[in-house]
């Protein structure tokens, strides 16, 4: 258990890789207990899910567009049926700012494909302070693997 208490070979890991693949047990609480040790050892954390991620360069770092839900009957005028688009801040654009280094923990990871996976491993090679986890389903035990490892 001395690996819950101090984070630091789960910190050494992630900053060599850039983006782990992490699988809990499904009981909880160990994952938080290294985003505390992270979090105390200066990263900038955010927490957020995978579904719905898209395009994870645009979603996290550009400034994009959404176009809102389709809730039926609507009128045709200038949006026409799909909705005008409204234009999304980068989820990760206050974090970026100072040089602190940066950590982003997805949640539900097991629902990206392989080439989103590979995006986000490249998104940590193009911005060296950010740091990805992904949460990729349970485990009996707390483990980890790069997540250049699931990706080919």
């Amino acid at each position: 258990m001395p690996l819950l208490l101090t984070g630091r070979g789960f910190r050494q890991e992630l900053e060599q890789a850039g983006a782990l693949a992490l699988y809990a047990p499904l009981e909880g609480g160990s994952e938080t207990r290294l985003l505390r040790r992270l979090r105390a050892a200066g990263y900038r954390a955010q927490m957020t899910s995978a579904r719905g991620l898209g395009d994870p360069e645009a979603f996290l770092l550009q400034l994009h567009g959404v176009r809102p839900p389709h809730l039926g009957h609507q009128s045709v005028g200038r949006g026409a049926a799909v909705g005008e688009v409204h234009m999304a801040a980068p989820q990760l654009g206050a974090l970026l700012e100072g040089d602190a280094p940066i950590l982003l923990w997805l949640l539900e990871g097991q629902v990206l494909s392989s080439a989103e996976l590979a995006a986000l491993v490249n998104l940590t090679r193009r911005e060296p302070r950010l740091k990805i986890v992904v949460e990729m389903g349970g485990a009996r035990a707390l483990r980890w693997q790069p997540l250049q490892q699931l990706v080919g």
